[in-house]
C-alpha cells in the first residue's frame, strides 16, 4: 500500500523536477497515469492511480484509483474513488473523495461540495473546512475554521480556532489552543468536548510518554523495513528524473565526472546559500511565513543532491568497469539502486559513512548549482570542462 508520507514526498519532488518552462507531458505505466507541466487544466478520466505535478493546476473529471497532486496553486474539482494526497502553496478542493484525504498547504480549503468519505488529515498555515467528512478529522494549522459536519472524532491543534454556522462534530471534539474557548452546543455538547492546552511542557510530557513505549533500539525488522522503503523511494525518484529530464540529468552527471573538485566547491557555495536564506528571509519580517518554505527547500535540495551524487559516482564506476556510457533506463536504475545500497551499508562504518554521504550531497548540489548558474548566465558557445574540452550529452 502506498504510504501517505511517501506519496507526498514523491509528489513534491516530482513537481520540483519539472522545469518552469516545461511543456505538458503525460504517460502511463502499469495502470498509473503521470502528468506534469507548468500550467495544467485537465479533465481526468483514469481508472487507476493518477500523479499530477505542476505550478498551476486545474483538475476536473474522475479518477478510479488514488490521486496524488503537487504544485504551487492547486484547484482540485476531481471526483476520486479512493484516497487523495495533495501538497502545495494554495490548495482548494471542490470534488468528492471516496477515501481518505491527506493534504498540506500554506492556504488550504475544502468547499461545501468537497465531501470526504474517509478520514481527513489537513496541515497548513490557514485551514478552512467547508466540506463534510464521513470519518475522523485531524487538523494542524495556525488559523483553523471549521464549518462542516464531521461524523467521527475531530482533533484540532491551532493557534486560533473558530466555528462556522454549519460546524458539527458527531464524535469527540479534542482541541488544543493557547487558551480554552467556549465551543457552541450546536457544534458538540460539553460532554464530548476535550480541551488540551497547547503548552511546551505538555508537548514534552507527551513525547516522553511516547518514548517510554518505544524500545531502546529498533529491531532488525524495523531497520530492514525502513531501508526497503527508502530504497523504493529513491528508485521511484530516479525513475521520475530519468523519464522527465534525461538530458539535463546526463549533463549534470557528466559535469561531476569531468570536474569533481569544482562541483564540490559549488556544492559548498550552493548549500551555504540555501542555509543563508533562512535568517535573511526571517530578517525581512514580512518573509517570516516563508521560513518553513526555505527550510523545506534545504531538505529537498539535500535529498536531490544525495541522489544525484550517488547516481553520478555509480555511473562513473560503471563506465570505468567497461559498462556502456549511455545504457538503458533499466540499467541506470539498477546502477542507482546498487549505489544506494552500498552507501547505506557504509553508514555502519563510523565517520567514514558520514563523510561519504556528505560528499555525495555536496557533489549533487554542486552540479545543480552549476546548472542553475549556467541557465541564469546563459552560454553562447559549447560548454567546456576544466580541461577546455566540450561536454557531450
Amino acid at each position: 500500500m502506498f504510504k501517505p508520507k511517501a506519496a507526498l514526498a514523491i509528489a513534491i519532488l516530482f513537481s520540483l523536477a519539472v522545469p518552469a518552462s516545461a511543456e505538458r507531458s503525460s504517460f502511463e505505466n502499469g495502470g498509473d497515469r503521470f502528468i506534469a507541466g507548468a500550467q495544467i487544466n485537465e479533465t481526468l478520466d483514469a481508472t487507476g492511480d493518477t500523479f499530477v505535478a505542476g505550478r498551476t493546476l486545474r483538475l476536473q473529471g474522475n479518477v478510479g484509483g488514488n490521486l496524488h497532486v503537487s504544485g504551487y496553486d492547486l484547484r482540485i474539482s476531481t471526483d476520486t474513488a479512493n484516497d487523495v494526497y495533495a501538497a502545495g502553496a494554495t490548495v482548494e478542493f471542490r470534488g468528492r473523495m471516496g477515501g481518505d484525504l491527506t493534504a498540506a498547504a500554506f492556504t488550504l480549503q475544502t468547499e461545501a461540495a468537497a465531501s470526504t468519505a474517509g478520514n481527513a488529515r489537513l496541515f497548513g498555515n490557514s485551514v478552512t473546512l467547508e466540506g463534510p467528512v464521513a470519518g475522523a478529522l485531524m487538523v494542524t494549522g495556525r488559523d483553523v475554521i471549521l464549518n462542516s459536519e464531521i461524523k467521527g472524532d475531530a482533533r484540532i491543534l491551532a493557534q486560533t480556532l473558530s466555528f462556522g454556522p454549519n460546524a458539527k462534530v458527531d464524535g469527540t471534539l479534542t482541541y488544543s489552543t493557547k487558551d480554552k474557548m467556549t465551543v457552541p452546543e450546536r457544534v458538540a455538547p460539553a460532554a464530548r468536548v476535550v480541551f488540551e492546552p497547547l503548552t511546551t511542557g505538555r508537548m514534552r510530557k507527551e513525547w516522553d510518554n511516547i518514548g517510554d513505549l518505544k524500545p531502546a533500539l529498533p529491531g532488525f525488522a524495523s531497520v530492514f523495513f525502513g531501508f526497503v522503503v527508502s530504497l523504493l523511494f529513491f528508485v521511484a525518484l530516479g525513475a521520475l528524473m530519468l523519464t522527465f529530464m534525461p538530458k539535463r540529468l546526463s549533463r549534470m552527471r557528466k559535469s561531476i565526472a569531468a570536474s569533481p573538485g569544482q562541483m564540490f566547491l559549488l556544492g559548498v557555495i550552493g548549500l551555504s546559500m540555501l542555509f543563508g536564506m533562512v535568517p535573511i528571509t526571517a530578517l525581512t519580517i514580512v518573509g517570516l511565513p516563508f521560513v518553513p518554505i526555505a527550510l523545506l527547500g534545504i531538505v529537498v535540495a539535500w535529498i536531490l543532491g544525495y541522489a544525484l551524487g550517488a547516481y553520478s559516482v555509480a555511473m562513473r564506476i560503471w563506465v570505468g568497469m567497461g559498462g556502456a556510457d549511455d545504457p538503458s533506463t533499466l540499467s541506470r536504475l539498477l546502477v542507482f539502486a546498487g549505489a544506494i545500497i552500498v552507501v547505506a551499508l557504509l553508514n555502519f562504518i563510523p565517520f567514514v559513512g558520514w563523510v561519504v554521504n556528505y560528499t555525495l550531497v555536496l557533489l549533487g548540489i554542486g552540479a545543480m548549482t552549476g546548472a542553475l548558474f549556467q541557465s541564469l548566465i546563459g552560454t553562447t558557445d559549447v560548454v567546456l570542462d576544466v580541461d577546455m574540452q566540450p561536454i557531450k550529452d
